[in-house]
């Protein structure tokens, strides 16, 4: 199956670098592999590689190359300063694609010399879009888009056995490669133990003290393990909106993951982590695409009325969403936020719906409907 942000890709290679950035096989490499089909001659190296390795340091690649994959680099000494001379010195027929998650998203997010030289692209687990775009859109795909998760081997293995074997290796790989990658920890039983609790704890504010005494140990190394795990784009955070907003929480985020399947919960909490990715990848789209600032919200005060998401666009709300599984009845919160803050669309998304209607200022949509018609 085709992603979906392959022609803006293709479009923005032209320009400048691209930095391709995403989740442990979340299909980064074979997006990136596609590519080199369509634009030749191309050639792809990998820093894990060793030939590859020598060949990148001494770029000793052919004049007429037209299309470069630069693979993992940021595990390469340097690799900015490096990224920056190659660019600089480049031919200008050649197009230069860099993949790589945590330490090249970070590294975005410092700043550098690099600025101005790269367009980012973030790939997340396909979606409703890309399934409609694809021709795939049904319930059957539907439901494993929820249960399985949209990483692409899980999605679209012959069994749900073979998914949960994918998984199992992928967690696995995460804390003992990645994780070790990333910084130098040991304490393997803590970040298991720690990703395990955070499985069922899907769109519950997040306490650091209460986790730190179920693990025994410190507040402020969960708050870092968490951070490990967002810089390696395992989970991500929503955070409380405030801004206008009386006696509203001001500290406690909310945690979803990335992979739907490594949610463990019943049917309400999986389908809640699905709509949660689904509209942080339209937000991205917002931002990497039409360069406006985004940022996925939840609402809560402390007499515990509470929006599951709010849609933040330029730093203002776009719109309120509650999900439901299948009520249909207005979620009073939902009612009294619209009531009072008269926020320019609020909606009730619902899984198991089949007559949309208008009421009370609310939306109450489909949910299969709705997120089919975001932006990515």
């Amino acid at each position: 199956m085709d992603r979906i942000q392959t022609q803006k890709i293709t479009q923005d290679l032209t320009r400048k670098m691209v930095f391709l950035t995403g989740s442990r096989q979340v299909g980064k490499t074979s997006l990136a592999l596609s590519l080199t089909k369509k634009i030749q001659p191309s050639l792809y190296l990998n820093y894990d590689n060793f030939e590859h390795r020598a060949q990148i340091q001494q770029m000793n690649w052919l004049p007429s190359v037209k299309f470069l994959v630069l693979d993992e680099l940021h595990k390469m000494p340097d690799w900015k300063n490096y990224l920056k001379g190659l660019y600089d010195t480049k031919l200008e027929h050649l197009q230069i694609l860099v993949t790589g998650s945590a330490r090249l998203e970070t590294f975005r997010q410092t700043g550098d010399s690099l600025a101005g030289r790269f367009f980012r692209h973030r790939l997340n687990p396909f979606s409703l879009v890309e399934l409609q775009a694809a021709g795939e859109l049904n319930e059957d795909s539907i439901e494993q888009l929820i249960t399985r998760g949209g990483f692409p081997e899980p999605f679209l293995a012959q069994s749900m056995a073979d998914a949960n074997r994918w998984r199992l290796q992928y967690i696995d790989g995460l804390i003992r490669t990645d994780i070790l990658d990333f910084e130098q920890i040991h304490d393997f039983k803590t970040i298991q133990l720690l990703l395990e609790l955070l499985r069922t704890r899907i769109g519950s504010p997040l306490s650091y003290a209460s986790l730190a005494r179920d693990l025994a140990c410190a507040p402020n190394t969960v708050k870092r393990y968490i951070e490990i795990f967002e810089a390696l784009m395992i989970v991500f955070k929503v955070t409380p909106y405030h801004k206008n907003i009386g006696r509203s929480l001001l500290k406690e985020s909310k945690v979803y993951f990335f992979d739907n399947g490594m949610v463990k919960g019943d049917d309400g909490v999986k389908f809640e982590n699905f709509v949660a990715i689904s509209l942080l990848k339209h937000l991205q789209a917002v931002e990497d695409y039409q360069g406006i600032r985004t940022k996925l919200s939840y609402i809560r005060t402390k007499d515990k009325k509470e929006i599951d998401f709010a849609l933040v666009v330029d730093n203002e709300i776009e719109s309120v969403i509650e999900v439901k599984l299948s009520d249909t009845k207005l979620s009073p919160s939902l009612l009294y936020f619209q009531k009072k803050y008269q926020f320019p669309k609020a909606i009730q998304l619902v899984k198991n719906i089949r007559n949309e209607r208008l009421e009370s200022s609310i939306e109450v949509r489909n949910a299969t409907a709705f997120l089919s018609t975001l932006s990515m």
